[in-house]
């Protein structure tokens, strides 16, 4: 099969393809696609005729080669901005896609859809008891894909070594503050020395390098960015501060509650100098800075003008303010089998019952393909240029996507 793709438009040739797609909430939609978006940039106007072979590419011409894995919708802590204290339905068991069943979409991604790297999420992905038997089944299959995991830390203290001879290669630990009472308002929970522990087991364990993910909430723990770089260098652990994103399941998500980008170096800032990296961005969400001693001078160009060494870097993702939106590379397995092409997306493409009706590998992966070559241009929106208030309403919260 041949294929071209570019920013304006793609074109898949080949065989024919019927796409019918599951709704969020389970009902079945057909789907036509936009011929152009508000900002003039052309969406494929043509539904491709797709066989079993080729890349996940959408329609704006993104090739997806990063798969995140959601197994489980369950987590041990309640933070305020993903999940409410109380009151979720969780998935039952039987729902939930099996260790087999996920090898065997993973193995798929990597063999048929060119799928580089993955990343397993939750929900809370340590709550899995076979999450050692999962990540040693895709290991095992393909031992040069690199495999993830982001973790709110909590029992990684007893696991970290057992994941790491599995085969797990990088482990991101969401972390926002270092402070045990705002932990606690933060998360419901009094669980910080557990996470604390956990990161150092990863560290024994040699999962390195090791990030750091970090949400800064107004009146919460916005004052304390600062401490948490400062002992982010110290332990040698690499932090990233991720705007909050409108993906709590309450659905209180604002504008005005949201620390921006721009607020967040703002604030680092009153006891950091923030340069610029030498490398270049490349399709990373994080913009990459260098920290220096507060008082150091930067030339034009953002970098030290007498040698200062740089402390060590700190990564800000502006996922809402700045999006990257136009590099995304993603591609999301929900807990209970479904493809979503975007966080934010209403439609997802349902692989468990085709999984276990018998389909064979050709028609799993020809279905995520089709799910995949309707994936919104930016933030479920078909219009890149649209105002931050308008964000399209995940039809589920984050603990229920993945992230």
């Amino acid at each position: 099969m041949a294929y071209t793709a570019n920013s304006a438009s793609s074109e898949l040739i080949a065989g024919p393809m019927l796409s019918t797609l599951s709704s969020a909430e389970g009902n079945g939609a057909a789907f036509v696609t936009p011929q152009k978006s508000e900002s003039g940039v052309k969406a494929q106007r043509k539904l491709p005729n797709i066989t079993n072979s080729g890349p996940l590419l959408d329609r704006w011409g993104r090739v997806a080669t990063d798969l995140r894995i959601s197994l489980t919708d369950k987590c041990n802590l309640r933070c305020i901005y993903c999940m409410p204290a109380d009151g979720l339905q969780w998935l039952p068991k039987e729902n939930l896609l099996s260790a087999e069943e996920i090898a065997r979409l993973a193995d798929i991604a990597i063999t048929e859809l060119g799928v580089e790297e993955i990343r397993f999420t939750g929900g809370e992905p340590l709550v899995r008891a076979d999450l050692v038997d999962i990540i040693s089944r895709i290991h095992q299959a393909h031992p040069d894909v690199p495999l993830a995991i982001t973790t709110n830390g909590i029992g990684l203290e007893k696991r970290a070594t057992a994941l790491a001879e599995a085969g797990l290669t990088r482990i991101n630990v969401s972390l926002d503050t270092i402070c045990r009472e705002t932990f606690a308002e933060l998360t419901r929970r009094d669980k910080l020395d557990a996470v604390l522990k956990g990161i150092d087991g990863a560290a024994e364990a040699g999962l390195w390098p090791i990030k750091i993910n970090a949400v800064l909430m107004p009146g919460l723990n916005d004052d304390q960015a600062p401490e948490l770089l400062r002992w982010a260098l110290a332990g040698g652990y690499q932090l990233r501060f991720i705007e909050q994103m409108p993906l709590d399941a309450d659905n209180r998500w604002t504008r005005e509650g949201t620390i921006t980008a721009a607020e967040i170096r703002e604030k680092l800032s009153a006891e950091y100098v923030l340069g610029s990296v030498a490398e270049a961005r490349g399709d990373s969400p994080a913009q990459l800075w260098e920290v220096y001693p507060l008082g150091t001078a930067l030339d034009e160009a953002g970098f030290p003008a007498d040698g200062t060494e740089s402390l060590g870097r700190v990564g800000i993702i502006a996922s809402v303010t700045e999006s990257f939106c136009n590099a995304c590379t993603r591609t999301r397995l929900t807990a209970d089998g479904k493809i979503r092409s975007c966080l934010f997306s209403d439609t997802e493409t349902d692989l468990m019952q085709l999984l276990r009706s018998g389909a064979d590998d050709q028609q799993l992966a020809l279905r995520w393909r089709e799910g995949m070559w309707f994936k919104p241009r930016a933030h479920g929106k078909e219009d890149a240029d649209f105002d931050i208030e308008e964000f399209a309403k995940a039809s589920r919260s984050m603990s229920a996507i993945g992230g």
